[in-house]
């Protein structure tokens, strides 16, 4: 550090700024630094910086599965997300037998900042009190749980994005719209479902019974026989993979999407616009989702500030949905 200073003509406290990246450099002092760090190959060396501060530059992620769509997606936007800002991250999965307050002591003698807890495990980890020390950060909790000022949160608004899609079915002249919904346990799912019943009450239409799947498109297979039962015409899934296992049922059945049924599913996973037909879908802003994550986590490191984010989502139309005969 010492050797940067001179030779960019700064003093050493000029130099840890700009490696802390503290936004009291002017532009032209950190541009001198950091060309005289790159001429000198200098690097910060984490475990000194570790010992000297306290910190790890080290965040950690806790999730139920890496195997859902969307948990894996927001795997990759916290990632990003925390590279961008110079933290590295560290990954627990629960697994089939959740043991949060283990997985947390993992997490912590790993000497992780703070913790990201993705979706289905949130439910587990709001009850389970973080290691003390370790600021917390979830995604999707219901922001009037008991405790929620503990951690920050960010979530998708789910509800809007069910309420869209209804309603553009309800608008496209069908009487009703079925619900294929996902695990009753889901937070995400139940306000999928919430927005739905919204949807349906505003119109004053009929409300069917949920039919549920496990957010896999073989659940949403075997879910749609009972949607062929109750001849509906119009279905909302409570994720792409739903949907897409359920246009496979009225295919084998011998109905077409959207000729005899108009589906819509929810987050617009990259391959969606690929489906046979392309899927109506709602799209979920995983890369925001992970940027106010880790920002959130960042703020309640250095400052114990707490909040909560609800990202927008936003409806795709495509061609899986049509006017209704």
């Amino acid at each position: 550090m010492a050797d940067v200073a001179a030779l960019a003509g700064v003093s050493g406290q000029t130099v840890s700024r700009v490696v802390n990246d503290s936004p009291r450099v002017d532009p032209g002092t950190r541009a001198r630094v950091e060309a005289a760090m790159a001429q000198l190959g200098y690097r910060p060396h984490r475990a000194a910086r570790a010992l000297r501060t306290g910190r790890t530059q080290t965040i950690g992620l806790l999730v139920s599965t890496l195997a859902t769509v969307g948990n894996s997606r927001m795997l990759q936007a916290v990632a990003d997300a925390a590279a961008t800002r110079g933290y590295a991250l560290t990954v627990v999965t629960l697994g089939a037998h959740p043991d949060v307050p283990a997985a947390f002591e993992r997490l912590s003698e790993q000497g992780v900042d703070g913790v990201v807890v993705l979706n289905e495990a949130t439910a587990a980890a709001r009850e389970t009190p973080a290691p003390s020390g370790l600021s917390l950060v979830v995604v999707d909790a219901p922001p009037e749980a008991e405790g929620a000022r503990r951690f920050g949160i960010v979530q998708s608004d789910h509800a809007g994005g069910a309420r869209a899609a209804t309603t553009h079915l309800l608008e496209l002249g069908y009487r009703t719209v079925h619900h294929l919904g996902g695990p009753a346990t889901s937070f995400a799912a139940a306000e999928r479902e919430r927005g739905w019943l919204e949807a349906l009450a505003d119109a004053g239409a009929p409300v069917p019974p949920v039919v549920r799947g496990d957010w896999t498109a073989a659940s949403g297979h075997a879910a749609a026989a009972r949607l062929l039962e109750d001849e509906a015409t119009a279905v909302f899934a409570a994720n792409d993979q739903l949907a897409l296992g359920a246009i496979r049922a009225f295919a084998d059945a011998g109905r077409e999407v959207p000729g005899d049924v108009s589906i819509v599913g929810f987050d617009d996973i990259a391959d969606a616009a690929d489906y046979r037909p392309p899927l109506t879908t709602v799209r979920q802003h995983f890369d925001r989702l992970g940027e106010l994550a880790v920002a959130a986590l960042i703020a309640g490191i250095e400052d114990g500030a707490t909040g909560s984010d609800i990202v927008p989502t936003t409806l795709q139309v495509r061609e899986s949905t049509a006017r209704a005969r």
